[in-house]
């Protein structure tokens, strides 16, 4: 899907740049293993696109062999180097064939087609692959591509933004939102009932938080910070423990929001062995009550909540490259210690966690590779995570994100979040460790 849109709509890109090439995992994977060997890491992160495996989305029209054969060559090489596979099935890359058909997340229809793909996966994969992702940030992909019009499949509300796809703002991020989370739980019951997928293996989801900070000390902003984990995480969280959607949600969203039946209810309560978060930023929240006199609704308006990166002009922490990302560390341990509480004190990976840099012609490639911010953002996170274990939390792993510079959604090459610069006009798109990457060789040989 990223590659049609990315190709129709150049314009809403940052920088008008596709993905089809990107750092080219695809004929390097044997030197990308390699590298992540130098920072001394012992697990790999990676997606597995769904119209490479089944071009049409459709079960019936055949498996791509040649797909199929390029992730047993990129698995057995992160085996061969000592790396643990950790597969995401869906990173927002659904076949465009359904999207054209039936209007891909928006159809419940889209359950048995992404059932099939797992299933596909499972069988090939599952031998060797065993921790599994089902879904990487399905708010991210909710709002992104349903209510602001951000991400493909760029739909929103008119008032939202003209230049959108179509769409409606306050409606379909949520119908989006519950069929992800039906797939899910299909995906899961899938592995979990059928023993030879299992095979000692594991499979969770990846939500993406922001930790919420209260504007003020008042009752009304500690209320609306709540309110505000509820809308991003709980959204999703909620269903997986709870079997239904947040309380808050369902008294202001009200009858836009989806319904569970009673089996699909059980069959989210603890669909997951773990909960990937990915932390990047938090954000200050504000009670908004005007927020419900407004004509038109929207998901970003119905929680009442005004979110801002700043309080009386002065910045949460400090600025990056990506206008959302500020750094605020300590709203790690923060959101750490809320899912242990609220959500029954699962294992938790931090699946991303990582800071942006401009991509910035001007500098040489000594200076481009000096990234004393990302040392320090690592650093910081790095120190609260260690409290939160402290503090009983089960995290079991951290990936940083990202091992690479890469293809940044809709900011293209604009930004680099990587350990590894990436020399874009390099037509073999040579990799060259920045200072961080040397940082986390020495952090993780202590």
């Amino acid at each position: 899907m990223w590659d049609y849109y990315s190709h129709k709509y150049p314009e809403k890109i940052a920088d008008g740049s596709n993905g089809d090439v990107a750092i080219d995992q695809y004929h390097n994977y044997d030197d990308i293993t390699k590298l992540k060997i130098n920072v001394s890491a012992d697990a790999y992160r990676f997606s597995i696109s769904w119209p490479r495996i089944i071009p049409t989305g459709k079960l019936r029209d055949g498996v791509n062999e040649t797909g199929v054969a390029y992730y047993n060559k990129l698995i057995n090489e992160l085996i061969a180097q000592d790396l643990k596979p950790f597969a995401t099935i869906f990173h927002w890359d659904i076949p465009q064939n359904l999207e054209d058909e039936y209007g891909g997340f928006l159809n419940e229809t889209v359950v048995d087609d992404f059932l099939d793909f797992a299933n596909v996966c499972f069988q090939r994969f599952g031998d060797r692959v065993k921790h599994w992702i089902t879904l990487n940030e399905p708010w991210t992909y909710s709002n992104g591509g349903y209510g602001v019009g951000m991400l493909a499949p760029f739909r929103c509300s008119s008032f939202i933004d003209p230049n959108c796809t179509g769409g409606n703002s306050s409606v379909e991020p949520y119908m989006v939102a519950h069929n992800l989370l039906l797939a899910h739980a299909a995906a899961v019951q899938l592995y979990k009932t059928n023993t030879t997928y299992v095979q000692n293996g594991s499979i969770g989801i990846t939500h993406v938080c922001y930790w919420m900070e209260p504007y003020s000390n008042s009752t009304e902003d500690q209320a609306a910070a709540l309110r505000a984990l509820d809308f991003m995480c709980g959204w999703f969280m909620d269903p997986m423990t709870t079997g239904d959607y947040p309380e808050s949600m369902r008294t202001l969203v009200g009858t836009r929001l989806p319904n569970f039946t009673q089996n699909q209810s059980e069959m989210l309560k603890g669909s997951y062995d773990f909960i990937g978060l990915n932390y990047y930023t938090s954000n200050y929240a504000a009670d908004a009550p005007s927020y419900q006199f407004i004509a038109n609704k929207s998901y970003s308006t119905d929680g009442l909540v005004n979110q801002t990166t700043s309080r009386n002009g002065i910045p949460i922490g400090p600025a990056t490259a990506s206008p959302w990302l500020f750094i605020y560390p300590s709203g790690l341990r923060d959101l750490l210690n809320y899912t242990k509480y609220k959500y029954n004190d699962p294992d938790i990976y931090i699946t991303e966690n990582g800071v942006s840099e401009y991509n910035n012609a001007s500098l040489s490639l000594e200076e481009a590779l000096l990234d004393n911010q990302r040392i320090e953002y690592y650093y910081g996170h790095l120190s609260y995570l260690n409290m939160s274990i402290g503090d009983g939390v089960k995290v079991k792993g951290y990936f940083a994100w990202s091992f690479m510079d890469n293809y940044e959604w809709n900011s293209g090459y604009t930004v680099r979040f990587g350990l590894y610069f990436v020399d874009y006009n390099d037509t073999e798109l040579k990799r060259y460790p920045k200072s961080s990457a040397t940082w986390f060789h020495n952090f993780l040989q202590k």
